[in-house]
């Protein structure tokens, strides 16, 4: 029992420590926020598509966007065809998909405007016509 509690100790300790800002946990990554957000509630607060991204999307998909393979599947968003429909791309971060949770209740319409331009615009995506917050609130009804 002890061992174990040791085990969950090192585990809080180190989830703590990839959280913080520390030179030497981001100096290999070039993508690190320059400002961490701690969400005190259910409710995300970061605003921007590349905070967004930075803060809640590339645990799954990857710093680079690659996605990832292993336990889960995580698809990739690099030059992505099915971002080309804005609406796939709102209501998979509104519903959900597959093994992918909805954030719908965790961002607001603007947020999540935000992050799918973000998508549709980087990666290797050139998607030009911008979502607006009223695409999503349309999504939601």
């Amino acid at each position: 029992m002890r061992r174990r509690f040791k085990h969950v100790i090192f585990a809080a300790i180190a989830a703590l420590l990839l959280r913080s800002s520390h030179p030497l946990l981001e100096q290999n990554d070039p993508k690190a926020p320059k400002t961490y957000y701690f969400s005190s509630s259910d409710r995300f607060g970061e605003t921007t598509g590349e905070q967004l991204y930075i803060n809640v999307c590339r645990g799954c998909h990857m710093i680079d966007a690659m996605g990832a393979s292993g336990a889960a599947s995580y698809p990739s968003l690099v030059a992505n065809r099915n971002l080309d429909a804005s609406f796939y791309a709102i209501d998979v971060v509104l519903n959900g998909r597959r093994g992918m949770p909805s954030f719908g209740g965790m961002m607001d319409d603007d947020q999540i405007a935000a992050v799918v331009n973000y998508l549709r615009t980087h990666f290797g995506n050139s998607y030009s016509d911008a979502v607006m917050a009223s695409d999503v609130q349309a999504a939601r009804r």
